[in-house]
């Protein structure tokens, strides 16, 4: 065999090892959809986001498996938990997740794979609604008696 031929082994064996390992960090405990979503809900709670909303969207949608929907008091809160929350699983998890509008802090978007997870400022969570639009028909309205 010739030196090459060792190289191109070594990096087919790397190339096919990667996809069991995408998205987690090496030496991270590997997180299932269940897991991921009770530690969202144990830092949501951490952070006291109020009137949290969780949805099963398995069978439901490809986009994942869970969505989380959770308000902040303010901006500021807003930012913070989806800051706290991203922190959290890339240290715990080694998950990276993608984020949309943590800037302005109205509606952080953050994608774990798995769950996704809203975390809105209450008047914007009003506006757009997503409980009523993925929420099983009736469960939304009993999520905020």
């Amino acid at each position: 065999m010739k030196p090459e031929d060792d190289d191109l082994s070594l990096s087919t064996q790397a190339a096919q090892a990667a996809p069991q390992g995408a998205g987690l960090m090496a030496g991270a405990p590997s997180a299932t959809s269940e897991k991921l979503l009770a530690a969202i809900l144990v830092s949501l709670d951490d952070d006291k986001a109020e009137e949290v909303v969780q949805i099963d969207l398995r069978g439901r949608s490809e986009m994942g498996d869970y969505m989380v929907i959770a308000s902040g008091r303010s901006s500021r809160q807003v930012a913070a938990i989806a800051e706290n929350l991203t922190d959290k699983l890339k240290q715990e998890y080694g998950v990276l997740s993608k984020t949309e509008g943590k800037e302005t802090g109205d509606w952080v978007l953050i994608d774990t794979g798995d769950v996704i997870v809203h975390v809105f400022r209450p008047e914007v969570r009003e506006f757009y609604q997503l409980e009523k639009m993925w929420a099983p028909s009736g469960a939304a309205a009993d999520a905020f008696r």
